[in-house]
């Protein structure tokens, strides 16, 4: 049996299998052996390590250790086990052991075929104990996590990637995450930290800051930028927290619409779910069942009545360019400031290959993972400098010279509020991104995106499919399946055992009753495997023949849930398509890792 060697620092034991005589565990005088008494069976939960110290405080043990021994299941030292005066019992974490004293001086026999970890007891022996564990890889210091690791490796090198919020990083923004930066404590802003050492720290920031500024063509005089959110959601929540009280009044599109959970969501009962439902008010506007889009006329009628202090634009699966400046006239006539949260399309804004909300909007929020193909974390921009005076005359007619107060409440509400020291690693990670998405390549990245996701919704049209508002604008669509009577959630898990990645949606049907039975698809990951119109042809007709097998299986099994999904993993049709996709997706690289 295999123990992990243990330092002289602490002291761990446990097994799930049954030890053949008790272990003794050496511990700091290297006289004394802890022995796990002969009526204990260790349980299947392995003990944790339990720290020198704690044996120390309470049994006063002292003397210096000239080495530690770890072996498989040998004896170690030499002991009388009739000298009851050398024993002492007590109890530890809640376990009978024995405090023994070796007679044998400080020697232990070991045989050849042990493990063994030897730390001598001076100050390089100490100092080698610790650095032993530091610089081991993955693989040596955490096989099961290394095994995991190369388990998911493999399965996004296999599989087709079409869940429209995901994508493939570069090398050099992996490089990054896994850099030194990760151990760099900075909470603050640049030149304003809690901790010192963050010179550098600052540098990289700040740069990114100004990529951040260059990517999305913003002047610095007008445009601020926070860059230290966790996640989109953190960046949403940052703005509420930082610009309203709590109870007072948001407004974003309802999340079977498209919208996102973090702009208010709370289910048809009344439940709320996100954090901005629970601590402000929440009134969502919808799309016209009809049509699928936004019905702008309806969402006027009910800005005007509800009067939110922030409207919001934006969405998780709308597949349509968003209106701005029908946005901008609702809010100007309630009052409200306008937010709009990029998160899914900030890279074909950065391209140009979207309207542009900077042009109209007051805060723009986004992630910068999904089709940015940055790191996994979010972003806020927000307006500075002199209000125009029409926005100006909402607040007070007889001011002039007003002034955009969000950058401190904002930067106040990211830290010291909702968040501690930025992480530094993702931060230089997004400036490497941000850099590459002002770059003539990114944009031939996203055109390429944008035309991939159109092949898509044309090779599935062509097939008879249903898809929410007949197309997209962007790099997303939206699939009726309730035309083939399937569900998303029964038809995302057969894409899955053919190695297909999709997410499902709820969507409006046609008499407004929302169903679960639509699917979201976007193009970003696989664009950037190397696939082009004609790949996302051959995908439409893969994603086409799971909807027939999934429906022939509902014909066959009735309603399928969990239990007959999982008996139709093995039958031929599965296999031969999980067979080709495979076949498939294996001709395209990964990025960022070689396979």
């Amino acid at each position: 049996m295999d123990r992990i060697a243990q330092s002289d620092l602490s002291l761990g034991f446990g097994s799930s299998h049954a030890l053949p005589h008790p272990p003794r565990i050496p511990i700091a005088d290297d006289s004394i052996t802890l022995q796990i008494d002969s009526s204990f069976r260790p349980s299947s939960n392995p003990m944790p390590p339990v720290p020198l110290q704690l044996l120390e405080q309470r049994f006063d043990v002292t003397g210096s250790c000239s080495r530690v021994v770890e072996e498989d299941d040998d004896v170690v030292g030499d002991y009388d086990e009739d000298d009851d005066d050398d024993q002492r019992q007590f109890i530890l974490l809640g376990h009978s052991l024995k405090l023994k004293r070796c007679r044998g001086g400080n020697s232990y026999p070991m045989s050849s075929s042990s493990k063994r970890f030897v730390v001598d007891s001076g100050i390089e022996g100490r100092r080698a104990a610790v650095r032993a564990w530091g610089n081991q890889s993955i693989e040596e210091a955490d096989p099961e996590i290394h095994e995991f690791m190369e388990k998911e490796k493999q399965r996004q090198f296999r599989g087709i990637e079409l869940i429209a919020s995901e994508n493939f990083v570069c090398r050099a923004v992996m490089e990054a995450l896994g850099s030194p930066l990760t151990n760099k404590y900075s909470e603050g802003m640049p030149g304003a930290r809690y901790y010192m050492g963050n010179q550098y720290i600052d540098q990289i920031e700040i740069l990114c800051q100004e990529r951040a500024l260059a990517a999305f063509g913003l002047h610095h005089e007008k445009w601020g930028v926070n860059v230290q959110p966790y996640s989109c959601t953190s960046a949403n929540f940052a703005v509420f927290a930082g610009l309203l009280m709590p109870g007072e009044r948001i407004m974003g599109l309802d999340s079977p619409s498209g919208g996102h959970m973090s702009h208010g969501y709370y289910t048809p009962g009344g439940k709320k779910v996100s954090g901005a439902s629970i601590f402000f008010e929440s009134f969502p506007y919808k799309v016209d069942p009809r049509t699928g889009y936004i019905d702008y006329d309806k969402l006027e009628e009910k800005a005007l009545d509800y009067r939110p202090k922030i409207l919001i634009c934006g969405g998780s699966s709308y597949p349509r360019d968003w209106e701005f400046p029908r946005f901008r006239h609702i809010a100007d006539k309630c009052g409200a400031v306008l937010m709009f949260d990029m998160a899914q399309i900030s890279g074909l804004v950065a391209a140009k290959e979207s309207p542009n909300p900077f042009d109209y909007c007051d805060i723009v929020t986004s992630t910068t993972h999904k089709s940015l193909r940055g790191p996994r974390g979010g972003i806020i921009f927000y307006r500075r400098g002199l209000k125009p005076k029409k926005q100006s005359m909402n607040l007070n007619h007889c001011e002039s010279n007003i002034q955009y107060d969000f950058e401190e409440k904002i930067n106040f509400s990211v830290f010291p509020s909702l968040q501690g020291g930025p992480h530094n690693n993702h931060i230089a990670a997004l400036a490497i991104a941000l850099k590459q998405a002002a770059s003539p390549e990114y944009k031939l990245y996203m055109r390429q995106v944008k035309k991939n996701a159109k092949a898509l919704a044309s090779a599935l049209i062509s097939r008879k499919c249903k898809l929410i508002t007949g197309g997209t604008d962007n790099h997303l669509l939206l699939w009726d399946l309730t035309p083939l009577s399937l569900t998303g959630k029964v038809y995302e898990k057969v894409c899955e055992m053919c190695h297909i990645t999709v997410n499902k949606v709820a969507i409006f049907s046609e008499n407004g009753v929302i169903s679960p039975g639509g699917v979201r698809i976007g193009s970003p990951a696989m664009t950037s495997r190397g696939c082009l119109e004609p790949e996302f042809e051959t995908m439409a007709e893969f994603l086409y023949r799971a909807a027939q097998i999934a429906s022939a299986a509902q014909r066959e099994h009735g309603k399928l849930q969990k239990e007959p999904l999982k008996s139709i993993y093995h039958c031929k049709e599965i296999a031969d398509l999980r067979n080709q996709v495979e076949a498939f997706a294996t001709q395209f690289a990964m990025p960022a890792f070689d396979m």
